[in-house]
């Protein structure tokens, strides 16, 4: 059973919030339309395509992460009868909090994305995907509050300049 646009919309809504993330809340999605396994769990304040659900599914064996977001549409006004492109998550996937998961993107069985990632194409199988951790840019030497002003902060910020690094993340060898 696949509920109606509107009453769909309202069902995720609930869903949002609802308590049980390895029971109410995937079989909430899945009356929306929602494809989804055996054994997932959806955590709090997951949005799942509103006007598309069911292009959007998710394997067995997957965790998706507080507040993630998952779309398959991009476009304004009213519904249109496709969506920009179906998102797979495939099983036992791991997507952590805050995610956001674009049209067209097949996530790979057995990945793992970090917290925070915009994953915008596809991830491969057994893949540790995300974006690079973050680190100290310079050293602000004004702080940026009401008392300075922004000119102040500039003038201030002592950037670092990034050292080039091998496609391993690490400093360059010298050769002999």
């Amino acid at each position: 059973m696949i509920l109606s646009p509107l009453l769909g919309r309202l069902v995720g809504k609930i869903a949002l919030a609802a308590p049980g993330g390895r029971s109410v809340r995937p079989w909430l999605h899945r009356l929306r339309g929602v494809v989804i396994g055996s054994n997932v769990w959806i955590s709090q304040f997951v949005y799942i395509d509103e006007l598309h659900p069911s292009d959007v599914t998710i394997g067995d064996n997957c965790t998706i992460g507080l507040r993630t977001s998952i779309f398959t549409h991009f476009y304004w006004g009213r519904r249109k009868p496709k969506s920009n492109g179906k998102v797979v998550i495939e099983n036992d996937v791991f997507i952590g909090p805050h995610c956001v998961i674009l049209p067209n993107v097949r996530i790979g069985e057995g990945a793992v994305v970090r917290a925070g990632t915009v994953v915008s194409r596809n991830v491969p199988p057994h893949t540790f995907w995300g974006s690079p951790s973050a680190e100290a840019l310079g050293v602000a030497t004004v702080p940026l509050t009401p008392e300075h002003s922004y000119e102040e902060f500039v003038d201030g910020l002592k950037i670092r300049l990034k050292r080039r690094t091998n496609c391993l993340g690490t400093k360059p060898t010298e050769s002999r």
